[in-house]
Order: structure tokens, then sequence, then C-alpha cells
């Protein structure tokens, strides 16, 4: 006997038994390949759309797409770099200083913001002068790290530290001086250790927003990385950028564009993925206390 994908309550005499499918079902119960596949179609609408919009505009003759090419042009760019094996030196190269950056700026910020967060003394003293080097444009910096590291990687790694410095240690500072103190009372009640108190209390009301001042910096790292690599490079996605400025090229600006938005994208995606461990930690942590 073929079995019902659906179960079907006994319908009251006289009345037929009601249809149901998987529409008539409540979000949580409906299967989850069709919120996985909705969670992937949907964000590409709007990008799409507008490329497919420009594309019809540009073969109507309604725009020229001389400086703003369509994007199949874009895509012919990107393949030809892709064949050629140019893009992936670009990517590489890119990627390593981002990745190189994002891993000192990171470290040093959650120190620092720990620190200031944690010890008002030190809060008092060297959080103003940290404000004060947060506003400085990071174009400033690029003359004084190229007199003291030189134009090869160091110096780039640097602004990209800088970069990534500031939003890490304003989120861990500022999670940091927020905790609820009666949470560190009802620990206290329960007579937990230091470690504990560290462990079951404060890491995790200073988790979640550490998370997001991570996915912030590594952004920040991406656009410093462009700064750093139009300024002073041989290779990257920002000199990629620089040389279709130069050349006249606006299919491959866009290209470079396109391939920054997309590692972007990608690297948020990978701390994410690492990162979700931490999150569940966290939940369990709150819901064990």
């Amino acid at each position: 006997m073929e079995a019902s994908p659906l179960p079907v309550a006994d319908a009251p005499e006289g009345r037929a038994a009601p249809r149901l499918s998987w529409r008539s079902l409540p979000r949580s119960s409906r299967p989850p390949g069709g919120r996985a596949l909705t969670g992937l179609v949907l964000p590409l609408v709007l990008p799409l759309g507008l490329a497919l919009g420009w594309e019809a505009a540009v073969r109507a003759g309604l725009a020229q797409g001389r400086l703003v090419p369509p994007p199949s042009r874009v895509l012919a760019t990107l393949w030809g770099l892709a064949e050629s094996g140019e893009l992936w030196t670009h990517v590489l190269a890119s990627l390593t200083r981002v990745a190189a950056g994002f891993g000192f700026g990171a470290l040093a910020g959650i120190a620092v913001g720990a620190l200031t967060g944690t010890l008002p003394l030190v809060r008092r003293l060297v959080d103003p002068s940290l404000q004060a080097v947060r506003a400085i444009p990071s174009i400033a910096w690029v003359p004084l790290f190229i007199l003291w590291f030189g134009i090869f990687e160091a110096s780039k790694i640097t602004l990209i530290a800088v970069g990534v410095f500031f939003p890490v240690y304003l989120g861990v500072a500022g999670a940091i001086a927020g905790v609820d103190r009666k949470l560190v009372e009802v620990g206290r009640v329960f007579r937990l250790s230091r470690p504990a108190l560290a462990r079951r209390i404060l890491l995790p009301a200073v988790l979640p927003a550490t998370l997001v001042a991570l996915r912030t910096g590594l952004g920040l790292g991406f656009m410093f990385v462009a700064a750093a690599e139009l300024l002073g490079a041989s290779e990257g996605l920002g000199y990629l950028l620089l040389d279709g400025q130069q050349l006249g090229k606006p299919d491959q600006i866009v290209a470079a564009i396109l391939a920054f938005a997309a590692l972007g994208k990608l690297c948020d995606a990978v701390l994410v993925g690492l990162t979700s461990p931490l999150a569940r930690w966290q939940d369990t942590a709150r819901d064990t206390l």
C-alpha cells in the first residue's frame, strides 16, 4: 500500500478529508531543502535583475555602455583573466595580504580591547589616544609605512592590520564594558572562581559583539588592501583596478570590483562558518547558567 506523504486527520462524518500540502504546514515543519533553495536564490534576484536590465538597455541602444560596460563584456574579461591565470595570481596576492593583516589586527584588537574594557585605568590612559588615531584617514598612513617598512609586503600588511584593529578593539572593549553587572553578581553568589566566571558569564556575554566586530574588521581589511595595492603593488586586485584605469579598460575595473565582492563575501562566509561553533557554545553556556 502506498504511503501518504503527509499525515491526514480523520475527517468528521459527512465531510471530505482536508487536502494538505507543504504550504499549509507551518514554516518550521516544511522540508529544509525548500528553505535552503530560497536562501540561495533570493539574494541573487536583485543583482541579476540589475545586470539583465543593464544588458538589455545596452543591446537595445538605450545606453552606450562605454564607461559602464554591460555584464556580458565584464564576464568575458573575467573569463579571459581566469583562463590566462592572471586573475588567480591577483586573487592570491590580495587574499594573502588580507589574511596576514586580519590576523595581526584582530589579535591586537582583542588584546587591547580586553585590557581597556576590563581595567578602567588603562581605558582612561589609552582610549583617548586610540580614538584620535582612529580618525586618521587610511591613505595618510601609506607614505609613513612605506618610509618605515619599504614598498614591499610589510607596509601593506601593516596598513591592513591598522584597518582591522579599530573595529575589533571597539567591539571587544564596548562588549566588556557593557556586560550586565547583575550577571557577575549572580556568578559571585554561586561562588564561581575567576576562570569559571570568565568562561560561563563574561565570554558568552561578549562573544556576539566580538564576532560582529571580527566580520566588520574583515570587511575593512579588504578596503585597506585596495588602498595599499593602489599606491604600490605589482600584483593584487587593487593593482588590477589601477591597471584598468591607466589603460582605459572599464570592463577590467568592473571585473576587479566584482572579484573583490566575491572574494570578500566568500571570506565572510568562511569566518561565519569557523565561528559558528563558538556561537553554539555561547547558547549552551547561557542555557546552563
